[in-house]
């Protein structure tokens, strides 16, 4: 590993530097401090470091500020390490989630003079594992005062296209019981398992929404995700658990989401198991506009979840625009256009300015 980054070269170059040094979720140590060394060493930034985050700031006293974020873990190695280059791709783990982005950010970190933003860059640990883990919650927690800002961009993969709010998501389990009986005498038992089948025939005609949010339609959906149940091949089964994955547009919140299941599956015990609020587009704010039209294009919705919402939840604005296509994530050919990456560099040169 290399003693520091080259932050002014290319970004495809950097990308390609950051994605040899592995850092599955949780072992980004060696990476953030790569990170921090290369920030001290080569910026003017005030930066500070918390856990395996490292997060750098300009203090010019402008107007208004603009939160740059990617985090710097991955999913586990599969297969896909050292990063390789062929025909103008760069494949590797996390090329396109989210090495593409941190590279843009720290090239702009380095080469931006006289921004009309004051700028903040926060690299952060531990997104791809349980929430409670996320490197943002920590920094809200211990320097707060970091994550204030008129705007954040979240460096995830968007194809290099600007994708406003996301959409919520909650987890639900459905549990219905029976009685137990040998296979042999079915009708002495009550099956749990066949107990579910109306609620599977609900979800199979269940008409999702398609929600038009400031332009952006947002498509929602209900899945199930998994079910369980069972004791022996010869026992009817006296228990049953099936569990249904809900994607809701940001107009609703978690509690109206909740409510609106349950008058789904009225009749069944129904227990929310995981929720996260999703984030409206944000797109009336002036430094969201200046980046759409530095950006070009239109904006689209946002269909995955994404910690765009843990920014909304602080009261600001947040999109999704970073290089890569977001379905290749966690996936072992994960690649991205070497072209997406420059190109986002340059339309974020284009919206930071120089002032």
């Amino acid at each position: 590993m290399a003693d520091t980054l080259h932050l002014a070269a290319d970004p495809v170059e950097l990308t390609a530097a950051l994605v040899d040094v592995p850092s599955v979720s949780g072992a980004e140590a060696d990476l953030a401090d790569l990170v921090e060394r290369s920030l001290r060493e080569q910026t003017p930034l005030e930066v500070v470091r918390s856990g395996n985050a490292v997060l750098a700031r300009t203090n010019l006293g402008l107007p208004k500020r603009v939160i740059f974020a990617g985090h710097l873990d991955t999913v586990p190695v599969n297969d896909n390490l050292p990063s390789r280059l062929e025909d103008g791709v760069l494949h590797g783990l996390g090329t396109c989630d989210m090495k593409g982005g941190d590279a843009v950010m720290l090239n702009l970190a380095a080469t931006t003079e006289n921004p009309r933003y004051d700028l903040t860059f926060v690299f952060y640990d531990c997104e791809e594992v349980e929430a409670v883990r996320n490197g943002l919650g920590r920094i809200e927690r211990e320097l707060r005062d970091w994550l204030d800002a008129d705007l954040a961009i979240v460096c995830e993969p968007s194809n290099a296209a600007v994708e406003a709010g996301c959409q919520g998501t909650m987890r639900i389990e459905l549990r219905t019981s029976g009685v137990r009986a040998h296979t042999a005498r079915g009708w002495m038992g009550v099956n749990a398992i066949h107990a579910v089948g109306e609620a599977l025939r609900r979800l199979e005609g269940y008409q999702a929404r398609t929600v038009d949010i400031d332009g952006c339609v947002y498509r929602e959906g209900l899945q199930a995700v998994k079910i369980e149940g069972g004791v022996a091949g010869n026992v009817v089964p006296d228990g049953c658990v099936l569990t249904v994955n809900h994607r809701f547009a940001p107009d609703r919140t978690p509690e109206q989401a909740e409510q609106h299941l349950r008058e789904v599956f009225e009749g069944f015990d129904v227990t929310v198991t995981d929720s996260s609020a999703g984030a409206l587009p944000g797109l009336h704010a002036e430094a969201a506009r200046e980046l759409v039209r530095a950006a070009g294009g239109t904006p689209v919705a946002k269909l995955g979840w994404t910690d765009v919402a843990r920014f909304a939840a602080l009261g600001m604005p947040a999109v999704n625009f970073g290089p890569g296509d977001p379905t290749l994530a966690h996936t072992r050919q994960e690649n991205v256009p070497v072209n997406q990456i420059r190109q986002c560099r340059e339309v974020l040169r284009r919206f930071i300015g120089e002032g």
